[in-house]
């Protein structure tokens, strides 16, 4: 993929915000288990990164997807998963399915104030008994009157203790699975809705993340993101650009996590020279950046395929399971040339082993990946190609 100037200055562009605005702060948000969302997405929005791909009436930048995956590279640069995950939450996963179905109503409501940074978005979709399996989940939405009334609870739900609004799956209707779900924006303060306290995670400690239950739950039908038991088709549209995007961002850790083994190994002494003139250790470092590149070719043409309109969902699939295992094997490789000083909690490769184990189960696992992949290329047992 050949990028232009334009594409380069929103690097920079990214790159300087990152550099000066979260990645100095990084420690104590990790520290104090939350970052200011809505001090970060509001530089964000004034900066113009949270609406790349949205339409310009709606207060987007209206640019193709190329432009975005540019962004969500460098975000992967923060020197924690947790900050680009609750801004992909924001841009990918809470967003888009507003931006593409949603009436003009809660367009200006809802999407508008999410792309300037004035509101925290946050998508509720996974609960205790459905993870990747999206289409068991039990939470319901019933009419009364020009509302519905919604009971249920969300788990693992990102943002969601600083969220102004949920994009809320939910049943609708008795038809099957995949016919009676719909996606509806609900604000975060509606009496009725609750929190856990804040889950205690292995990583991705500065993403405020907490099970949400709600009440007798009341807002209009308008809120409805399109048209009623739509959602399950929507949350799958949405499901693309979140694999899209956690492969993107982790391409930005994996290069940073390779560049500052690398100097660390240039700085460390052993047996009377550099770590890095080891062989073993500067060969398995160019296999890991070998990697990574071949990571970065596969993203750069699901993207492609993205922007042409094609149905990208088995190398979406791909590049997500790839994204998730390079996380482990890069991170655990690179963590063993840092010897004890990688097994201390604040050390950066050991953060980024941490956050980045989630990238094999979020967004739908590894094994799920590997399904929809089977499904779609035919290698299922028994399944003719």
């Amino acid at each position: 993929m050949r990028f232009t100037e334009e594409h380069e200055a929103l690097r920079r562009t990214t790159r300087q915000f990152v550099e000066q605005d979260v990645n100095p702060f990084v420690d104590a948000w990790e520290e104090a288990g939350r970052f200011p969302a809505h001090q970060v997405f509001k530089k964000m929005g004034d900066l113009g990164l949270l609406g790349i791909c949205k339409p310009e009436v709606d207060g987007g930048s209206g640019l193709d997807y190329s432009y975005n995956m540019v962004v969500v590279e460098e975000l992967g640069r923060i020197s924690c998963g947790g900050i680009p995950m609750a801004i992909g939450v924001q841009t990918d996963m809470a967003t888009p399915a507003i931006a593409r179905f949603g009436s003009p109503e809660l367009r200006a409501k809802f999407l508008r104030p999410a792309i300037a940074g004035d509101m925290v978005a946050s998508i509720a979709v996974s609960e205790v008994h459905a993870g990747s399996d999206v289409a068991a989940i039990k939470t319901r939405a019933v009419k009364d009157g020009d509302d519905y009334v919604i009971n249920g609870s969300k788990m693992w739900i990102t943002n969601s203790l600083q969220a102004d609004f949920f994009c809320l799956l939910a049943n609708t209707s008795d038809e099957g699975p995949y016919n009676n779900k719909s996606l509806i924006i609900v604000p975060s303060k509606t009496p009725g809705i609750s929190f856990s306290k804040p889950i205690d995670k292995l990583g991705q400690r500065s993403s405020d993340t907490a099970q949400v239950f709600f009440d007798d739950v009341r807002v209009p039908q308008s809120n409805v993101i399109g048209g009623e038991n739509m959602g399950f088709m929507m949350q799958m549209m949405q499901f693309q650009e979140e694999r899209i995007f956690c492969a993107a961002s982790a391409l930005g850790g994996l290069t940073k996590c390779v560049e500052l083994t690398t100097d660390y190994a240039r700085s460390r002494m052993i047996y009377g020279k550099p770590l890095l003139d080891q062989q073993v250790v500067h060969y398995r470092l160019a296999e890991l950046q070998t990697e990574i590149e071949c990571l970065r070719g596969l993203v750069h043409s699901v993207c492609e395929q993205h922007i042409a309109g094609d149905n990208v969902t088995m190398l979406a699939s791909m590049a997500k399971l790839k994204a998730g295992r390079l996380m482990r094997e890069v991170t655990d490789s690179c963590l063993q040339y840092w010897g004890g000083q990688g097994f201390t909690w604040d050390n950066p490769i050991a953060r980024a082993y941490r956050d980045g184990r989630l990238a094999s189960i979020g967004g739908g696992a590894d094994e799920v990946m590997l399904g929809i992949i089977c499904k779609l290329n035919g290698t299922l047992p028994g399944k003719k190609r």
